[in-house]
């Protein structure tokens, strides 16, 4: 489950109090939190809050492969960090169980995020798969860190903001409320969708001219990709579809393109060489076949040098970048490419998801296509998915007309797919900036109310009077 954490500060200490049933080591590492950490962690204007989020996103074999940390305001997150916690088992005893037993003792021995995964005598644990928390222990042990340790917060002073996928179901949101709540002791606790939060965020682009909260989120992370309806700020869970297009499937197919070339990149090195082709030299053409033109009639001016060292030696070597560059994230629009038992492009795929949800907000979604991810980082993704789109659409409008024999003239569709300077941490941004608005405090579930209806209380979020 993702988690926008997203604090309200009222006045932050000079030393963070921290419950009595955490851990000692945390205790400590909390006290010495020096002066100017603590105006860092939680400056806030005089009678306004702030809130800080932390959004767990972005999936692939962990749909909830990191963690975005930071305080609402800010643009950016201050920490992201893998969503995974290192911890040392005994074998013969189970998990649960041994947690329990052990609690106390070696309660305090365990890591997160790159902590854990550079620790190789633990056992390392991913407690979100697919999206969902699987293990709620580990979960907490993970939010006890990212508050104490990173954060260095008093979450008794803070509301929070979190973040969770579409289709969630109620009891996840239950479970989250409890370990808040009566772990952490919040004063308040929002949960939001992440779709929500990435439309949010497309506001601060100059295509869209009117806020709204109904349109189509396109998120694009490491390992998979969602194409999600959203009509009034409530996301039409039955119509969202899945792309087993990603980030991770263009590293892989960039892989294989330089290894059938055989440059001579260093084997342990090829998956971290195509990552990094992909990241600084990869582009989204508006036509393949001219692109093949391009480069055949002048290599000189579009293929680029890559430089590298191999890590085993210490020796420089290079390669070539030219086809590998347009080729890679061509495979959103030409699945077939890598994956033949996919062969629907990311267009088509947007376009069926439209047409699922019901007539009277397909114009709307037509109009506010949002892009979310670092997978839709590519230059020109949003103007060859807009072009693409369009033709869909229009393909159809002609078709319709054709088959009434020309009595009826269907009106034009408008097609416009939103690109952001947020789009690569979108849901946190929007997340961050819906936090620190007034209304914050009043749309939050609070610990009153927890303590009088129960965890149910956070089955049900409204949605902000200023995003509808």
């Amino acid at each position: 489950m993702s988690a926008v954490l997203l604090f309200s500060p009222s006045f932050p200490s000079a030393r963070t109090h921290v419950p009595p049933h955490v851990s000692a080591a945390l205790r400590r590492d909390c006290a010495w939190r020096s002066e100017s950490e603590s105006e860092a962690a939680g400056r806030a204007e005089p009678g306004r809050d702030r809130t800080c989020p932390c959004n767990t996103s972005d999936s692939s074999l962990f749909p909830c492969r990191y963690t975005k940390v930071g305080y609402a305001g800010n643009t950016e997150p201050q920490f992201i960090m893998p969503s995974c916690i290192a911890i040392k088992e005994s074998a013969g005893v189970g998990e649960q169980a041994q947690r329990r037993v052990t609690r106390g003792v070696d309660d305090l021995d365990f890591y997160i995020g790159d902590e854990a995964v550079d620790k190789p005598n633990y056992a390392t644990k991913w407690p979100i798969r697919h999206g969902m928390v699987e293990d709620w222990d580990l979960m907490e042990k993970f939010l006890e860190q990212v508050i104490f340790k990173y954060l260095r917060a008093e979450p008794e002073d803070h509301s929070f903001l979190m973040t969770e996928p579409p289709l969630n179901t109620p009891e996840n949101r239950e479970y989250l409320a409890e370990i808040m709540f009566e772990t952490f002791n919040i004063p308040g606790l929002y949960i939001a969708v992440q779709a929500v939060l990435a439309l949010a965020a497309s506001w601060t682009s100059r295509q869209v001219g009117q806020r709204t909260l109904t349109g189509i989120v396109i998120d694009s992370g490491d390992g998979v990709t969602h194409a999600i309806p959203v009509a009034e700020g409530y996301v039409i869970g039955s119509c969202i579809k899945h792309i087993p297009i990603a980030g991770r499937d263009i590293t892989f197919f960039i892989q294989q393109l330089l290894r059938d070339r055989e440059v001579g990149i260093p084997p342990e090195q090829s998956m971290e060489t195509a990552k990094a082709v992909k990241e600084r030299y990869c582009y989204i053409c508006p036509d393949i076949v001219k692109e093949f033109t391009k480069y055949d009639s002048d290599p000189g001016k579009w293929i680029k040098l890559y430089r590298g060292v191999n890590t085993l030696t210490n020796s420089a070597f290079h390669i070539d970048v030219g086809y590998e560059r347009f080729l890679g994230p061509e495979i959103f629009f030409h699945p077939e490419f890598a994956n033949p038992d996919f062969t629907q492009p990311i267009s088509d795929v947007v376009d069926e998801v439209i047409q699922s949800c019901p007539i009277d907000v397909r114009r709307p979604l037509y109009k506010n296509i949002v892009l979310s991810g670092g997978s839709t980082m590519f230059r020109d993704f949003g103007r060859r998915l807009q072009r693409d789109l369009k033709r869909v659409v229009d393909a159809r409008l002609r078709l319709s007309e054709e088959l009434s024999g020309g009595r009826i003239k269907p009106k034009p569709m408008e097609v416009q797919v939103v690109s952001h300077h947020m789009q690569r941490y979108a849901v946190w941004f929007g997340g961050s900036m819906l936090a620190s608005t007034s209304e914050f405090p009043q749309v939050c579930h609070s610990k009153k109310d927890y303590d009088e209806v129960g965890p149910s209380i956070c089955r049900h979020n409204p949605v902000f009077g200023i995003m509808s």
